[in-house]
């Protein structure tokens, strides 16, 4: 009998505590851009810290915000030049930069645009390649949806945008990404670490978008990353955000194709 109650009295603790196979669990969501980079980062923790339990959502920038304020997620992951007053009641950290590519098809003969074609070119006054030195051939816009950090870095390094309505919206970089490298007249924008052979990344304003110039701040369009926490650091999400910002954590960022944060 004495056997039988301890065991029921055995059953919260094994729900408490998982009979020693318990798990940290912490959750990130936002930013598309440094979604893959987050679900690498988590990888390599867990592996060194086997109770610990990482997810990583996307959902934009906004998402990661809202998220973090909620509760939904630990942490929120946000790709803004300028964070939104509602963010200022979070605990930002900045743990990579990252520029923004303004991309082509590789099939397009135009290699360089100013900052004022970039922005007529989304403001729809220009629309066609011809007027730019390329073929004669009408322009697809291609832009991520509001609320991307992404789109609302982009237009606020680029000022004056008002998005024009033939623009294709797309939901994340790598929608971006096999958007234009499927559009001959394409041209969109996204994160410098998601650039690959598929497309094209155009100089702007005589500066290429690489680890050399956003580093020594020629290039223009780059954004910091954020991880945002509602309150203070603590267990598992500051040892997290810690292990980011370490020389392991930097270093993946940096071979991956992000900026490290220093």
């Amino acid at each position: 009998m004495q056997h039988k109650y301890a065991a029921l009295l055995c059953i919260p603790l094994i729900l408490l505590l998982g009979c020693g196979r318990g798990k940290t669990v912490v959750t990130l969501a936002g930013s598309t851009a440094f979604q893959p980079f987050a679900e690498k980062l988590a990888e390599q923790y867990m592996s060194e810290h086997p109770n610990a339990s990482i997810t990583v959502q996307g959902g934009g920038s906004a998402v990661g915000i809202q998220s973090a304020i909620s509760g939904a997620a630990q942490i929120g992951m946000a790709d803004l030049v300028i964070l939104p007053d509602e963010a200022r009641a979070l605990t930002p950290t900045v743990v990579a930069r990252d520029g923004i590519a303004v991309v082509v098809n590789p099939s397009n003969a135009v290699s360089g645009l100013t900052t004022d074609q970039v922005r007529d070119i989304f403001n729809g006054k220009v629309r066609n390649w011809k007027d730019l030195g390329g073929a004669d051939r009408p322009i697809t816009v291609v832009s991520r949806e509001a609320g991307s950090g992404t789109r609302s870095s982009f237009e606020q390094i680029v000022t004056g945008i008002s998005l024009t309505r033939d623009a294709l919206i797309q939901d994340s970089n790598g929608t971006i990404r096999e958007t234009v490298a499927n559009d001959a007249n394409a041209v969109g924008y996204l994160s410098h670490g998601l650039l690959n052979a598929k497309i094209k990344a155009l100089t702007v304003d005589g500066e290429a978008c690489s680890n050399e110039t956003i580093a020594s701040g020629s290039y223009r369009l780059v954004r910091p990353i954020y991880l945002l926490v509602n309150g203070p650091l603590q267990g598992e999400i500051k040892a997290f955000i810690e292990y980011v910002l370490s020389d392991n954590g930097q270093q993946t960022i940096k071979a991956n194709g992000l900026m490290p944060a220093r």
